[in-house]
């Protein structure tokens, strides 16, 4: 027991030691969750092996006493005549029984449970299991999934089949309800009810679903479907105090409406709702725009322009190491430029850096806009290191094919950052290059002049990166990379380079990336003669 224990403590300790909690944010690190649950599945194998076999050790003896008693208490007297079955009574019962005792009293669950309570420390935390449900949420509303098709695990490209029990369904509306999210808790309530009809079993009771939806209902504004939501609920549990007090309530605010809808004589707004509700409208103004190029509608790419788009190799600034070698080259869009480079990573490299830069993930940030401090934010959902040349010279070898690619230098560039993506990942729509004059990098380094993006995995549905104001959508593919310019000739920020990493519906994301700052690259990449250029 204690070797197969400190085996278990070894591995949960090596494997997510360096996790800080959120690991919904990098599906790179829950795949660790998965080995360490095994690890847990395994020890609790054993513990139950054990218990099994005290388990049959007990019964044996049970079976044993009952044949000798059975037998015994048919002729005490004449059973007890025999010595040697009067010292074997005196035997059992001062020696064996107690010795039965202390087997019966024995705690094998002790080296488990002890193990597990020291391990909870390590397990994903409330913030992970709301995150994660917030994360399918904004996968139904990007991708328009209704909670049915994710409920059934009907997603694009999926390999494995996973379904969503009643009480997971009612998990994710009361994961939203409890965030006032009322818009979610009624579609995932609903499912509940839809699922609790079709005669799946579930701890959760109609009368828990009908008390969440009730109320949701009623602070969307529908007041007649939440008096006859909180009536059923009464008739399936007259004695529930809240749905009493609520049904007074909602009487009492339903009279008061009708008796102001006539008397304004407007008896037609009178008519119940049909219970379908609106997406309530958030902070960011091209919402829209940026999910339905996610879904790969609205792109612009019209057939006049298509045809400004051609293919061809690329040798940078006729950089010598390209010459013999050059990169295949294709045109994403004509304006602003963006382009695709092929085979810019092996297989193998992608592989070792995705090694390098795991047990540095943290949790990706943002610079406040008011205050310049680095904060995390539901807007951006990943993991992300920074790796140096000294890290490894697979880095180093990676940033000076950057470099000749480009035909910039990576001198004032920064680090390589690399970032796993979580569930339901994403950034949305910002910008690279700064816009606050207080970024220190600024005086020395100059903004970030251009972007250059690595896909260092395939996403089987979603995780796009799109460009909202031009209406252009690139796909990830493995090994590839793509390029273009945040800035301007003169220096200004182009804001036609606004993008956005579309969440990943299905599939692990890793990207890596590289920005180069404008020092260095003054006869690199020449100002222009206007503003515009």
């Amino acid at each position: 027991m204690k070797l197969w224990v400190s085996a278990l403590l070894m591995a949960w300790f090596g494997v997510l030691s360096c996790v800080q909690a959120e690991f919904f944010t990098s599906i790179g690190h829950m795949t660790d969750l998965i080995y360490a649950e095994k690890e847990l599945v395994q020890s609790l194998k054993e513990y139950i092996l054990v218990e099994e076999a005290k388990l049959s050790k007990i019964k044996s003896w049970a079976n044993k006493m009952e044949a000798l008693t059975s037998k015994s208490a048919a002729d005490a007297e004449g059973y007890l005549a025999h010595p040697v079955n009067a010292y074997k009574l005196v035997k059992r019962l001062n020696t064996d029984w107690p010795a039965l005792e202390d087997l019966v009293l024995q705690d094998s669950a002790a080296g488990f449970i002890a193990n597990l309570s020291v391990q909870r420390q390590f397990f994903p935390t409330d913030e992970d299991e709301v995150g994660a449900a917030k994360a399918l949420m904004r996968l139904q509303d990007t991708y328009r999934l209704d909670p049915d098709t994710i409920s059934r695990g009907e997603l694009p490209g999926t390999k494995y089949q996973a379904v969503l029990s009643v009480d997971d369904c009612f998990g994710m509306g009361r994961s939203a309800y409890n965030e006032g999210d009322y818009y979610h808790t009624v579609l995932w309530m609903e499912q509940v009810l839809k699922q609790l009809d079709a005669g799946e079993e579930a701890t959760t009771t109609k009368s828990q679903v009908l008390d969440y939806l009730s109320y949701a209902v009623f602070q969307l504004g529908d007041l007649h479907r939440a008096l006859e939501l909180t009536r059923r609920l009464l008739s399936l549990d007259p004695s529930h105090e809240r749905a009493g007090g609520n049904l007074r309530y909602f009487e009492q605010l339903l009279e008061e409406e009708r008796e102001k809808m006539l008397s304004n004589q407007t008896e037609a707004e009178l008519a119940t709702p049909e219970g379908i509700y609106e997406r309530p409208v958030d902070y960011l103004p091209e919402r829209d725009v940026y999910e339905s190029l996610c879904r790969g509608e609205g792109v612009k790419l019209t057939p006049r322009r298509q045809k400004r788009l051609f293919c061809r190799y690329h040798h940078g600034n006729r950089a010598p190491q390209l010459l013999i070698a050059p990169f295949k080259e294709e045109d994403e869009w004509d304006s602003p430029h963006i382009v695709r480079y092929y085979d810019v990573m092996s297989d193998e490299e992608i592989e070792r850096i995705k090694e390098i830069a795991k047990p540095k993930l943290a949790r990706a940030t943002v610079r406040d806009p008011k205050t310049g401090v680095l904060t995390v934010a539901s807007y951006r959902v990943s993991k992300s290191s920074w790796l140096e040349e000294d890290d490894d010279p697979v880095v180093a070898r990676v940033n000076r094919r950057m470099q000749h690619i480009t035909g910039l230098t990576v001198k004032t560039a920064e680090l390589l950052q690399v970032a796993n993506y979580g569930v339901g990942g994403q950034y949305e729509p910002h910008f690279d290059f700064s816009r606050r004059p207080f970024d220190s990098g600024l005086k020395t380094e100059g903004n970030r002049l251009a972007t250059f993006l690595n896909y260092m995995s395939d996403v089987e549905a979603g995780g796009a990166t799109v460009f909202p104001d031009l209406g252009a959508a690139i796909w990830p593919k493995k090994g590839t990379a793509v390029f273009w310019y945040n800035l301007l000739r003169s220096g200004e920020g182009d804001y036609r380079t606004r993008h956005a990493a579309c969440p990943v519906l299905v599939g692990c994301k890793w990207v890596s990336n590289k920005w180069f700052h404008e020092r260095g690259q003054e006869f690199l990449r020449p100002c222009g003669s206007t503003e515009v250029d």
